[in-house]
């Protein structure tokens, strides 16, 4: 199914008020009334109340029957504060576990499919190629063991399931890495970045899309035979690579983004040294890959311009 298929969904984005969830927004409305997407933010539907996650997916199920669309739910809820969860791990285990068992539980009860957002920090770090769907996991952190919680209780809960892994977001809303290092180019001569922690920069806009590929897929009883999958742009980098390729976008000098390394700059929760994801099974599946994560970039780059053509001036 191609992403311009994606007739008669109806999309509930648990966790809507986020970067990804606002761009299934934004993704599901560029494919016109075909697509209905239902993004509540966490205020608007708390992912660990039973009772409102019975009411959501209700509603969505009646919902889609009513209008003859079929129903579907992308989990983007997700506690993801990295560095706090190290000190708060039981609210993260609420939210990134407990959550999950929820929706999942009351989408077998309903018959809605779910596909649940996970993460590269489910993994050590400690590989030299690409993570596959299948690699044993090791998370390092509270957030990686909450989130190897959350993945072990979609897939374990007989439910219509699929887990889809992803890393290093950054999205037109809301804060991440890549604005971060905006907002520093114009107040810093220099900075210094790691630059032994590699991964895949990953745009939401691309991620959204294919995310909503793959719903539809699903929801036409054709979702992949394969229940985790990975899906990030191409290509790897460091995080001192993505903030030289962010001056650049800048037309600043990426030479001004000085490498360092990990230990040189110690963070509560450990980091992946290693953590890029194989997006072969999802290409295997059919589904379309996503660009190379340069490209993206230039993309969102453009796309901040296009909403805002002050906001880089």
């Amino acid at each position: 199914m191609s992403r311009s298929d994606g007739a008669g969904l109806a999309v509930l984005v648990p966790g809507g008020g986020g970067q990804l969830g606002r761009d299934l927004v934004a993704a599901g409305a560029a494919l016109g009334e075909r697509v209905e997407v239902i993004a509540p933010g966490s205020a608007d539907l708390d992912v660990t109340e039973p009772g409102a996650v019975v009411e959501a997916v209700a509603d969505l199920a009646t919902g889609a029957a009513q209008a003859g669309r079929r129903a579907v739910v992308i989990n983007a809820a997700a506690y993801t504060a990295v560095d706090d969860a190290e000190g708060n791990e039981e609210a993260a285990f609420a939210v990134n576990a407990d959550g999950p068992r929820m929706l999942a539980a009351v989408c077998s009860s309903r018959g809605v499919p779910l596909v649940h957002v996970s993460t590269d920090y489910v993994f050590s770090g400690e590989a030299d190629r690409p993570y596959e769907p299948g690699d044993a996991l090791g998370p390092r952190s509270a957030y990686g063991r909450t989130k190897a919680a959350g993945e072990d209780a979609v897939l374990g809960s007989g439910a219509y399931a699929w887990v889809v892994r992803t890393s290093w977001l950054y999205g037109t809303s809301g804060r991440n890495f890549v604005k971060t290092m905006i907002n520093l180019e114009s107040q810093r001569d220099t900075l210094s970045v790691v630059d032994d922690q590699v991964g895949s920069p990953t745009y939401t806009a691309d991620l959204a899309a294919g995310l909503l590929e793959l719903a539809g897929r699903i929801a036409e009883g054709r979702g992949p035979e394969a229940t985790v999958l990975h899906c990030t742009n191409a290509g790897e980098t460091t995080w001192c690579g993505l903030a030289r390729a962010v001056f650049a976008e800048l037309g600043a000098d990426p030479e001004r983004v000085r490498p360092c390394t990990t230990e040189e700059f110690p963070r509560p929760a450990p980091r992946p040294a290693y953590s890029v994801l194989s997006n072969d099974a999802w290409i295997g599946a059919g589904l379309t890959p996503l660009r190379p994560w340069r490209e993206a970039l230039t993309a969102f780059f453009a796309d901040v311009r296009a909403q805002d053509p002050t906001a880089l001036r």
